[in-house]
């Protein structure tokens, strides 16, 4: 209990209805394990949060964004509230650390999984809501998800802008990621990827998926492209 109080002040918001904040934070797997105690999982109160954190994000792409086309303010949404944007959301939070986990999840790397966290994310997003209402729901999005969002679309991107930046400005070169590292067991490993143009190191990233490794290799690619990045191959 003292560690959920932890969090509750970090968040900021005070809970009037106690066990709304604990089943958000109770995977189906820690609920299973404990039936008898009538632990109630957070499934459904992700399905509310992520419909609550999608009217948010709407309502503040459309009016910080006034000039943007549907079509665009929808791939900047998609952005915002995918699973790698949110999971990065819950660090602040440190989120991950407070979660009530099954024996199984905590061996297999659970508590530090994107799809874990970023579903906790909105499962606290619906807890909220229910207890506090729409504007206190909107207060935590706004401080906790919608800020730095060009920083987050450009993470949500990398690849993709990295690739852009290239064929642009760099052309005749070719973008290389590369795996230079495996640690771990099976079940719980930590990817190292290095991304190259021509023979250069520009990013190197760690993830628990390959994707994940790529995506964040890519990201250090484009801050060190655009000078804001120490070069990564003099780290070795």
């Amino acid at each position: 209990m003292k560690e959920l109080r932890e969090l509750e002040k970090k968040t900021g918001y005070t809970f009037q209805d106690f066990s709304l904040f604990r089943q958000a934070l109770t995977h189906s797997s820690y609920a299973n394990e404990h039936r008898q105690e009538h632990f109630r999982d957070n499934e459904r109160l992700e399905f509310l949060g992520d419909a609550v954190l999608e009217i948010i994000s709407s309502e503040f792409l459309f009016f910080q964004y006034p000039g943007m086309p549907e079509g665009d303010l929808t791939k900047f949404r998609a952005s915002i509230v995918c699973e790698p944007t949110l999971a990065l959301c819950t660090k602040e939070l440190e989120l991950g650390k407070y979660l009530l986990l099954g024996k199984g999840e905590e061996r297999t790397g659970g508590r530090f999984r994107d799809s874990i966290v970023s579903d906790a994310m909105e499962a606290l997003i619906g807890a909220i809501y229910l207890d506090g209402g729409f504007a206190s729901a909107k207060e935590f999005v706004h401080r906790f998800i919608l800020t730095d969002i060009e920083h987050k679309k450009l993470f949500y991107d990398s690849k993709t802008i990295l690739q852009e930046i290239v064929q642009s400005d760099y052309k005749g070169e070719e973008v290389i990621y590369c795996l230079t590292g495996e640690t771990g067991p099976d079940h719980d490993k930590q990817f190292q990827v290095d991304v190259q143009l021509g023979s250069q190191v520009w990013g190197r990233g760690i993830g628990r998926t390959k994707k994940a490794a790529e995506q964040e290799a890519a990201y250090q690619a484009i801050m060190k492209l655009k000078g804001k990045s120490e070069d990564v191959s003099k780290k070795d």
